[in-house]
């Protein structure tokens, strides 16, 4: 039942995580010396949530942050922010009405005397707290006064400082109003002045939650289907770009249908208007609510799988959030999605793909009539895309369910039932190109080595990565240590390119970073030209899993330019933006108006203007669209060809062939051997291996 007096999910985070940073901001001021001048940013996330969300918000905020503070760091630290949450209010909801500065100086008169007087009020009526505070103001004034007699130039000044602390402590009440009055009103414009760069840093991310649907649900069951968009555009900001425009489709009980289309397309924020989401303009007509995360409603899973986990254990996670007179065979759920055994299993554990299982277990706990799964394969090693598909292809079938998979892989859309092509907010009448006919080879799941390639020509190169014997222990001598890499060697040659491949959870991320320099070794040696490269931080390019972890900048060319340094201008921000597909008047674009194939791109756009003498890249075509993944694969081969060393971390094997014609596999933390390999012998690199070892095949055979 959704109650309309009650905070919504994107405002309770909104107060969680902002409200957390003003608590932050005061303690630290409270108990460490010298840093009262933090105090002063402690009003800006309240003001940020008072510019962005209900006022409701913000009254929640200082409620829970008083709390907090108090608890953490006593009745200073509680009334410091009750002051911050005053000034944070003023300023935010100043912001959220479009005044100006004019307002603020207002509020400043009026509010600064006002707390100046709240203040001795309260140190009058609390005697034990305002003899802490003067004690305190007396020991500071004479260690400041002893401090300057010990220099006989200096002597007057010690003069000046002992009267004035004394007047101080005489007249404490006079001071304290002076003082506060002063500090709200600086505390005022200086929260003005911050919050100014940060709403304008947020313009382009939604203050509201985008899967609320915005309409009472009341007492209603939900009744998702049939589900039916007649002319339906939608827009994330008033006055915005549209991002859907002139949808009509219909989806019935017991599809199965995918929608596909390039980055940007819409397709997410489609999948948003399923689930509930109420569209800027045009009609959604279905029975009732759309029940989003209730029993029998709509569910929906997302690319990334970890931030729908809620339970420490995998049981407890399947039922998160169900009311308690609900009855859920967890053990058959777990054993439907391939998790059979694991609900004893802590969730943080779980690899990529398990995680990805386990909040469709999440999501058929509640018995949805529509399951909207966006992206779910992304991240999923072969096999575990292929189980994915299996299963979600026959829950229409098995429980009547109606699927909707937001998807670029060419053969999961094939597998189901009807197509949604969007391009530009619109849909298209046939499905694209990349989409297999029916009878058509399949790439989901293969594991298979494709047809072989051309031996790499620059094997005699000289050696720019060695890495001999590494092991990477987590929370290493803790009772919580995870050994996630272990004797691992190979070489890598300038102007080569190396594919790591291995499933979810095999090791894959950890030697990206070790080789990136971001990681020590705990075991071995990782080595750039001869030396660690964890001493030569900068040197070796990272593209990271997540793009948006990556993203600093508030535009696309002052993150292009600060991650290039400060030989890249405007014109190379042109040309490598085009190098990866993207226009050049995308520049000026917001990041976080970016899609998440666009991010990619975009970090992509900064390593090359940075020139490493190494790339490395995690998972560079997750999140692409086949013709955005063509032109990055494109522009690696070329790159290569140019003489850079390039190794990537992926699952899409066949895509990169022409970037990389060798391949070694990590198997829960080390490189796989065939059973009929010859081992490398202890402190070998590959390059010294017997050509049976299978690290240094290519994709047709030994190299």
């Amino acid at each position: 039942m959704k109650n309309s007096a009650a905070l919504r999910p994107m405002e309770i985070a909104t107060v969680a995580i902002f409200g957390g940073l003003t608590v932050a901001a005061i303690v630290v001021a409270s108990v460490v010396p010298l840093a009262g001048a933090v105090a002063l940013i402690a009003p800006v996330p309240l003001a940020v949530i008072a510019a962005r969300t209900r006022p409701r918000a913000i009254a929640a905020a200082t409620v829970t942050t008083t709390l907090v503070s108090f608890a953490m760091a006593g009745t200073g630290a509680a009334t410091a922010v009750l002051s911050a949450a005053l000034v944070g209010g003023i300023v935010g909801d100043t912001k959220r009405r479009g005044r100006g500065i004019g307002t603020i100086s207002v509020a400043a008169v009026i509010v600064g005397p006002m707390v100046g007087l709240l203040t001795v009020l309260l140190l009058w009526v609390l005697v034990p707290l305002r003899t802490l505070v003067l004690r305190a103001l007396e020991n500071t004034v004479g260690g400041t006064v002893r401090w300057l007699e010990a220099w006989a130039p200096l002597q007057p000044a010690a003069d000046v400082v002992r009267s004035i602390g004394t007047s101080m402590v005489d007249q404490w009440w006079l001071w304290m109003w002076v003082g506060g009055a002063v500090g709200t009103i600086v505390s005022l414009y200086v929260a003005w002045w911050l919050l100014g760069g940060v709403v304008n840093r947020l313009a382009d991310i939604p203050s509201e939650d985008t899967l609320d649907a915005q309409t009472a649900d009341g007492d209603l069951a939900p009744a998702a289907l049939p589900l039916r968009l007649i002319d339906v555009g939608f827009s994330y900001r008033a006055a915005g770009p549209a991002v859907l425009t002139g949808i009509d489709l219909t989806i019935s009980a017991g599809e199965f249908v995918a929608v596909v289309g390039a980055n940007g397309s819409g397709k997410s924020t489609l999948a948003k208007v399923l689930a509930g989401r109420a569209p800027t303009v045009g009609v959604v007509d279905r029975p009732g609510p759309a029940g989003l995360g209730r029993r029998g409603g709509t569910a929906m899973v997302l690319q990334r799988p970890e931030t729908q986990m809620l339970g420490a254990r995998v049981a407890d996670d399947v039922v998160w959030g169900l009311p308690a007179d609900i009855t859920v065979d967890v053990d058959a759920l777990l054993s439907e999605v391939g998790l059979a055994g694991l609900g004893g299993r802590e969730t943080a554990d779980l690899s990529g793909g398990q995680q990805q299982r386990l909040a469709i277990a999440a999501a058929l706990a509640r018995d949805p009539a529509v399951l909207i799964a966006d992206e779910v394969t992304s991240m999923v090693d072969p096999d575990g895309r292929a189980e994915l598909l299996q299963l979600l292809s026959t829950l229409p079938r098995r429980r009547g369910i109606t699927v909707v998979l937001v998807t670029h892989r060419g053969a999961e859309a094939a597998a189901a039932d009807r197509i949604i092509h969007l391009s530009a907010g619109r849909l298209v009448p046939h499905a694209p190109d990349w989409v297999p006919r029916a009878g058509a080879s399949s790439e989901v799941g293969s594991s298979t080595i494709p047809a072989p390639r051309p031996r790499f020509s620059g094997v005699d190169s000289p050696v720019v990565l060695d890495v001999d014997g590494l092991g990477y222990t987590y929370l290493g001598g803790s009772p919580w240590a995870v050994r996630a890499l272990h004797d691992v060697s190979f070489t890598v040659r300038r102007g080569d390119g190396l594919l790591v491949v291995g499933g979810n959870g095999s090791g894959k991320t950890t030697l990206a970073w070790a080789l990136a320099g971001l990681l020590t070794p705990t075991e071995g040696r990782c080595l750039l030209d001869g030396a660690p490269i964890s001493e030569q931080v900068g040197r070796v390019g990272l593209s990271f899993q997540h793009a948006r972890l990556q993203l600093q900048k508030a535009t696309v060319g002052d993150e292009i330019m600060a991650a290039g340094g400060v030989r890249v201008g405007t014109a190379e921000v042109a040309r490598v933006l085009e190098q990866v597909g993207l226009p050049r008047m995308m520049a000026s674009r917001p990041v976080d108006s970016l899609s998440g194939g666009q991010m990619r791109r975009v970090v992509l756009a900064g390593l090359i203007a940075h020139r490493p003498e190494v790339l490395i890249l995690d998972e560079p075509l997750a999140g692409l669209d086949p013709d955005a993944r063509d032109e990055i694969v494109a522009l690696l081969a070329r790159l290569r060809e140019s003489g850079l060393t390039i190794v990537v971390i992926s699952h899409d094997f066949g895509a990169l062939n022409s970037v990389c014609p060798r391949r070694i596999t990590l198997v829960d933390g080390t490189l796989a051997v065939a059973a009929d390999a010859g081992r490398v012998e202890p402190g070998r690199s590959i390059a010294q291996a017997p050509v049976t070892d299978p690290r240094l095949w290519t994709e047709g055979g030994p190299a």
